[in-house]
């Protein structure tokens, strides 16, 4: 797979008048969701190739990332003279970096791709590494490919648009980031100061360690046969919490989920792994106190189970695959945990959350 540039913006309109003018295209559209186009798509506009780009729409929610939405991309590529010569921008969250690229991977067996992510969540996990897909049959992520964009251009000016519910999904992320990492980029991410008035200056340069985290990870394993996995901390719980909540009328956001996925995959590293129950208690109490709680009973149990038999790392369909922690930064692939301990960490996660 070939390693995609990141460029931690200064200048928006200069480093992406950069970009495009190193790409040799026919065409050039640009991938929207209704709100970037409102919101962030004019940051781009003084830029007259991308002023006079074709524009595709799509909508907003994480219902839109399936298969008709898709199909649309397709069909507005098709209709708009696209060739295997055209380039794509995709401006948006991981909703539009994921099916934006797996519509370019696909399209005319693929074409060249940029992703512009304005989300905290795109820039450090969606738009970064590679992965592009859709949702398909309830489940995230079904259906895609490893596909990395020519360019990943990130700028903190676009989180200005955000609510602090989007800023913390995308933290979540980070701190994940740290808790595989090290210990000095696992605390500085808990003491971060989430007040009215957010550094973003400061959260950038948080922003640049994460992306050069998961760039680290994703060089060295491509294709998640071996250390990628890591990346997975608190996806295969978080996935089936987002499943979950998608059944009902309170979706949680990626990640939140991802950071509820936490708590009980960091009990289960504690209890099969020895991870410190210190660091558990430090990193739980930061996630409690930032992300609230997804409500679910005993009886729900069987579901949520259900939802983790279905996690792509899993090797056989009767046994689930997790990446667990002996410490922040001591990764443990592959472990097989029994039905009884999933169970044991969803108590864990009800006591403890409140």
């Amino acid at each position: 797979m070939n390693k995609q540039e990141v460029i931690i913006c200064k200048n928006l309109e200069e480093d992406l008048r950069n970009v495009i003018s190193s790409h040799k295209f026919d065409k050039l559209f640009i991938l929207t969701d209704n709100n970037t186009s409102q919101f962030c798509l004019p940051l781009t506009e003084n830029i007259d190739t991308v002023k006079n780009a074709t524009k595709i729409t799509i909508g907003v929610e994480d219902s839109n990332k399936n298969l008709e939405t898709l199909t649309h991309v397709w069909s507005e590529l098709s209709n708009g003279g696209a060739t295997r010569h055209s380039l794509l921008i995709n401006l948006g969250g991981g909703m539009v970096t994921d099916l934006g690229g797996f519509a370019a991977a696909t399209f005319k067996r693929g074409i060249s791709f940029i992703n512009i992510p304005t989300t905290l969540l795109s820039m450090v996990d969606a738009a970064v590494g590679g992965k592009t897909g859709i949702n398909f049959n309830g489940l995230k992520n079904e259906i895609g490919a490893f596909a990395p964009a020519s360019e990943v251009i990130i700028d903190s000016e676009f989180l200005k648009t955000l609510d602090y519910e989007n800023i913390m999904s995308g933290y979540a992320e980070m701190l994940k980031h740290g808790l595989i990492s090290n210990h000095e980029n696992w605390r500085e991410l808990l003491l971060f100061n989430f007040n009215d008035n957010i550094d973003y200056k400061s959260l950038q340069a948080l922003i640049g360690k994460s992306v050069s985290i998961k760039e680290n990870v994703v060089e060295q394993d491509p294709f998640e046969k071996n250390i990628r996995k890591s990346l997975n901390l608190g996806h295969t719980v978080g996935h089936a919490f987002e499943s979950y909540s998608l059944k009902g009328d309170n979706h949680a956001l990626h990640g939140y989920a991802v950071a509820w996925g936490l708590v009980c995959e960091l009990y289960l590293s504690h209890i099969k792994t020895g991870f410190p129950s210190e660091r558990l208690r430090q990193t739980v109490t930061f996630i409690k106190e930032h992300y609230g709680k997804l409500h679910f009973t005993c009886k729900d149990y069987e579901a949520l189970y259900e939802l983790m038999t279905h996690d792509k790392k899993n090797e056989s369909a009767n046994s689930v695959n997790f990446t667990l922690l002996s410490d922040v930064g001591e990764i443990k692939i592959n472990q097989i945990v029994s039905k009884e301990e999933i169970f044991e960490s969803l108590d864990f996660y009800s006591e403890t959350m409140g």
